[in-house]
């Protein structure tokens, strides 16, 4: 077993690696590989055998799945062998009816490392210390390097996982900017806000926080702009006008004095 002090050993948030060699060690096969992938975000769970055959083979099960898959099984232990860790295949990757448990320690994963960071920045967030929140979300995000599981063949569970994973990583970065928001930085966002409400032309969220810095920062056309650009694109888009909360930003951004 790993010991729990230390960084991430293993990634997903970019190229699916063990990073406990002098380079990053990536299994060749590719079915192995993308084992690897489904194990590390399914750490400390066990993972069903249909579960394997079902992410390996989604549209065309070939006659020996089950054997072929404990054969990846096999040689996905004999690479976490090689990798340098400590502890023998067997031992990390272990058969627990009906499938196998990765142990590794959740934390020496990029992934729950990231989810750790985010968890501690929103209680941060809730006690108001929002430099210290925009600094462990800032530390969450630094832990991504692209798309998770960028380099794997993905199947519906990983198809999944990926799109949660996206969706968090969404989250964290709205939080991000709020706290940075919250901490006075507003001019320091602005831009980002810009280009990332640019690239979410419905995403009610990200438009509010640009109306918000946009007010703040003594731009109130701006912001008042903002939300026309929103209110346009649903209204054409969806046939729908903005929710309660960017009506409430319009009308204060109206009256303001």
């Amino acid at each position: 077993m790993l010991d729990d002090d230390g960084p991430p050993v293993f990634r997903v948030l970019g190229s699916v690696e063990i990073l406990g060699q002098e380079r990053p060690f990536i299994p060749r096969a590719r079915k192995v590989h993308q084992l690897l992938a489904l194990f590390l975000l399914r750490a400390g769970r066990v993972v069903h055998t249909d579960m394997l055959i079902n992410e390996l083979w989604p549209e065309r099960l070939p006659r020996s799945a089950r054997s072929t898959a404990q054969t990846y099984v096999y040689q996905l232990r004999r690479a976490l062998e090689t990798s340098g860790l400590p502890g023998s295949g067997d031992e990390l990757l272990v058969t627990k009816a009906p499938g196998y448990i990765l142990r590794i320690p959740e934390q020496r994963i990029d992934v729950y490392r990231f989810r750790a960071l985010a968890a501690r920045g929103r209680a941060a967030m809730d006690d108001r210390r929002h430099e210290d929140a925009a600094r462990l979300f800032r530390e969450a995000l630094d832990l991504w390097s692209e798309q998770p599981v960028a380099d794997v063949n993905c199947g519906p569970l990983l198809t999944a996982h990926v799109l949660d994973l996206n969706e968090q990583r969404r989250n964290v970065r709205q939080l991000r900017i709020q706290a940075e928001i919250e901490a006075g930085m507003h001019h320091e966002v602005i831009g980002e806000l810009r280009s990332l409400a640019a690239d979410n032309p419905l995403d009610e969220g990200l438009h509010g926080q640009l109306m918000r810095v946009l007010g703040r920062s003594g731009r109130r056309g701006d912001a008042l702009d903002a939300y026309q650009n929103i209110r346009s694109a649903l209204v054409e888009q969806l046939g729908l006008e903005p929710n309660a909360e960017l009506r409430r930003l319009h009308q204060e951004l109206l009256t303001a004095d």
